[in-house]
């Protein structure tokens, strides 16, 4: 199993982390979230879909080159790293400080992945590589947020055991245990 922390030791825990790895399902917020502690704690903020897996066009990166600049970017002395991709979890855990698992309940993701759509629908949004705007979800997608806990979940426990046995694990239920971890760090400014 994980090395599961309370919210509170990973307050703690982030205020010196230099390395942070946001995973979770699509939807649920692990980008703003993850832009957000960057922000706060003056961290390079990295996100695998807009810096690593597409191409202008919706077109995706082979496996061979998105392993390639995930290995660059992790060898990075400072950053705020969000992406769910359990195969590239072998570079990214070495080298994590702390795991912030965002694991809001389906409806929350899917209710995020509606909202995101009606803000940025034709547009790109800022998290995302140049030349994708935002398309509306197609069923793949959407069984992919409504059977996350059932078929990924365990992946990622399974690949965190694995690659990152000893690194803290925090997992967040809410959109408000995300605040309330920032607020240390917002306070601060």
């Amino acid at each position: 199993m994980p090395r599961h922390v309370s919210s509170e030791e990973a307050v703690s825990l982030l205020a010196n982390a230099k390395r942070v790895l946001v995973i979770g399902c699509s939807g649920g917020g692990k980008t703003t979230f993850s832009a957000k502690i960057a922000a706060c704690r003056d961290l390079e903020f990295q996100s695998l879909d807009r810096d690593v897996r597409w191409l202008p066009g919706w077109v995706e990166r082979d496996r061979a080159g998105q392993r390639a600049i995930i290995e660059k970017l992790a060898r990075r002395e400072r950053w705020v790293m969000d992406g769910s991709g359990a195969s590239s979890f072998d570079i990214r855990l070495v080298r994590t400080d702390l795991v912030l698992w965002v694991r809001v309940p389906r409806r929350v993701a899917l209710l995020g992945l509606f909202k995101r759509v009606f803000r940025y629908y034709g547009s790109v949004r800022p998290e995302m590589a140049e030349g994708c705007p935002e398309p509306l979800p197609d069923m793949d997608f959407l069984s992919y947020i409504w059977n996350f806990e059932k078929r990924y979940a365990p992946l990622f426990i399974k690949q965190i055991d694995q690659h990152g046995p000893t690194v803290p694990v925090a997992v967040l239920r809410s959109h408000r245990e995300m605040d309330l971890m920032l607020q240390p760090f917002t306070q601060q400014r």
